[in-house]
């Protein structure tokens, strides 16, 4: 399926008033995805707290009617490891909160070329660990925990969650992975076909890939490209999002059939006629409402169950 009508008129005002993706730097990129931001909506009724996670910057948000301890989504914004941030996220944030009635901590970590990886995934797992051990002080309920993210938000989830399993807790109860980038090597066909036009363009993905990995040799470590794992069993359930039109596309689709080979429970959902970052367009794009919703109601229900396994095992 081609791109639907509202997302071809979306990407073509993009594209016309993008900078060339070629002849920019990682700075200029960031600088130019800062003008973008959209405010949440007040509607989703949704508290916000800045907060420093033992060093990375973070906010939590909670809904306002909540009177007892949430359930959190630890979340990892999108930007190629070189953009955006705290506040660009922070629309979908709100809505996730409100649609799934649980919290989240957004993360802040820190972007590269400045910092070059392993720095992104090392600030993903202190502030990971905080919110575990100091999570309760802020009305969170850290018994049920989540990690999740967009693009490369996805891949920090995912590779916190397998680095979580082997460096020692906290539990995490569910991932909530949209469009990770899960393999850095692999030469998918979704990659060539969508390669230019459709917003993560393969110039783009090259500027990306060097400012955050200058050893090309890094590109396949696992914690950049989490497919190329050894071992990806006892890792968290997960639901993973992607768009039909999306390079990365089947890159999700390879991690999803890993992981239900590892033992680890996935649903997995593509969206038809969608490009990458098709979810932040919600309100908009109708694929994106149905996303978010998705994604909403997945980690509610993850959060339930693990509510109901914790009664369990009081009772017992």
């Amino acid at each position: 399926m081609p791109l639907n009508e509202t997302s071809t008129a979306i990407l073509a005002f993009m594209n016309a008033n993008s900078p060339d993706m070629g002849a920019i730097t990682a700075q200029e990129f960031r600088a130019y995805s800062a003008q973008m931001l959209q405010p949440a909506d007040p509607a989703d009724r949704v508290v916000s707290q800045d907060v420093d996670a033992d060093g990375v910057p973070a906010r939590i948000y909670r809904c306002e009617e909540a009177n007892g301890p949430q359930p959190v989504l630890v979340f990892y914004h999108g930007g190629g490891y070189i953009a955006c941030g705290i506040d660009s996220h922070e629309r979908l944030c709100h809505r996730l909160a409100r649609l799934g009635s649980f919290a989240i901590v957004s993360v802040d970590y820190r972007l590269a070329p400045e910092h070059a990886f392993p720095a992104a995934v090392d600030d993903a797992l202190i502030a990971a660990r905080w919110v575990a051990q100091h999570g309760a002080e802020y009305g969170l309920d850290t018994t049920r925990m989540a990690l999740g993210g967009d693009s490369a938000g996805g891949t920090l989830a995912t590779v916190t969650a397998a680095r979580i399993r082997d460096e020692g807790g906290p539990a995490i109860v569910h991932q909530l992975l949209i469009y990770p980038g899960a393999d850095m090597i692999a030469e998918f066909p979704s990659a060539r076909e969508f390669a230019e036009g459709y917003f993560l363009d393969a110039d783009f993905s090259e500027l990306c890939l060097s400012a955050y990995l200058p050893n090309s040799a890094d590109r396949a470590h696992p914690w950049a490209s989490p497919a190329r794992a050894e071992d990806l069993s006892r890792l968290p359930p997960a639901t993973i999002l992607t768009a039909e039109c999306d390079p990365l596309r089947d890159g999700g689709r390879a991690y999803t059939d890993l992981l239900r080979k590892a033992g680890v429970p996935v649903e997995y959902v593509e969206y038809p006629g969608v490009f990458h970052g098709f979810v932040s367009l919600f309100g908009a794009v109708g694929e994106a409402d149905e996303a978010v919703a998705k994604g909403a109601s997945m980690l509610h229900k993850a959060f339930a169950r693990a509510g109901r396994n914790a009664g369990h095992e009081a009772m017992a």
